[in-house]
């Protein structure tokens, strides 16, 4: 399985990206999942459902399964956050992880930025970023750039220096 990121500051067009990548990949015949990375805390759960009211009453895992999907949720109950390679490993197996956030770890990303947010490019400090998708002209000192919404050459530079 590849692991290729997709990084950036908050209001970078990330999620946008990853949208649009997965679109283009799963119509190339490319199997896809994806893995986002919060900073909040998050529920994919409503109260007053009875996953939900499992989970409350201290379920560690609860899984909810229908004729359409399936789907685990797990609390981790003060344990430590996983590793995005314990992550990796609990997926089924496809052609492309793509991965929003966990703009640490050393897996190859491209760099979503705007010009309307003024932060500094991560791509100036950060090895494992490949590429910039931005909506404005940059100097990279070498590293290719994309238009933001220019998902094929995007999705073709990720193929390209993937392997995949």
């Amino acid at each position: 399985m590849i692991v290729y990121g997709v990084t950036g500051w908050k209001n970078a067009g990330k999620t946008g990206l990853m949208e649009r990548l997965v679109a283009e990949f799963t119509a190339r015949g490319v199997s896809v999942s994806t893995l986002k990375h919060a900073h909040h805390a998050f529920d994919v759960d409503q109260p007053g459902k009875d996953t939900h009211r499992h989970r409350t009453a201290g379920a560690r895992q609860v899984m909810a399964v229908s004729g359409a999907r399936w789907a685990l949720m797990t609390e981790l109950r003060e344990a430590p956050e996983p590793t995005l390679a314990e992550l990796l490993a609990r997926l089924d197996p496809v052609d492309l992880a793509l991965v929003e956030g966990w703009k640490r770890d050393r897996h190859p990303k491209i760099e979503a930025w705007r010009a309307v947010n003024r932060h500094p490019l991560i791509a100036d400090t950060d090895d494992t970023i490949r590429a910039v998708a931005s909506d404005a002209p940059l100097e990279l000192n070498g590293r290719p750039r994309f238009d933001l919404d220019d998902t094929i050459a995007i999705a073709d530079f990720i193929t390209q220096d993937s392997g995949l």
